[in-house]
């Protein structure tokens, strides 16, 4: 896919580069940190459990809107994502993608739960 909207002078890699930091740092700094803060400092829970059960239950909705919405039916099933020249290259999102985005829904963001509400517990919340 990136070959091609390259290939079609559409974008370059260095663009695709820029724009994938960016949006990398948009999404996963309010998930590592301002998620926390909500669970702990406004939500008030303490312990690990509860701050553990919290996060878990957000990241949980959040990517299951993700996997649902927007990677499903957004990107699969309207034109709103169609770029005209790669219509042969669908579904934009491969298996394999998929795969390692289910897998981070249902491991690793509980994983990454987990070891928040651990850190916190540590001291002392």
């Amino acid at each position: 896919m990136k070959d091609r909207v390259i290939e079609l002078g559409l974008t370059t890699a260095e663009r695709i580069r820029r724009n994938t930091i960016l949006s990398s740092l948009a999404l996963f700094i309010p998930v590592l940190f301002v998620v926390p803060v909500l669970v702990y400092f406004v939500n008030g829970a303490g312990g690990f459990r509860d701050g553990f059960t919290q996060m878990a239950w957000i990241y949980l909705i959040m990517n299951l809107f993700d996997r649902f919405f927007i990677d499903w039916y957004w990107v699969g099933h309207t034109k709103a994502w169609e770029i005209k020249g790669t219509e042969d290259l669908k579904p934009y999102i491969p298996k394999t993608t998929l795969i390692k985005k289910w897998l981070g829904t249902l491991v690793v963001f509980p994983a990454l739960a987990a070891i928040i509400a651990y850190i916190f517990h540590l001291f002392g919340k």
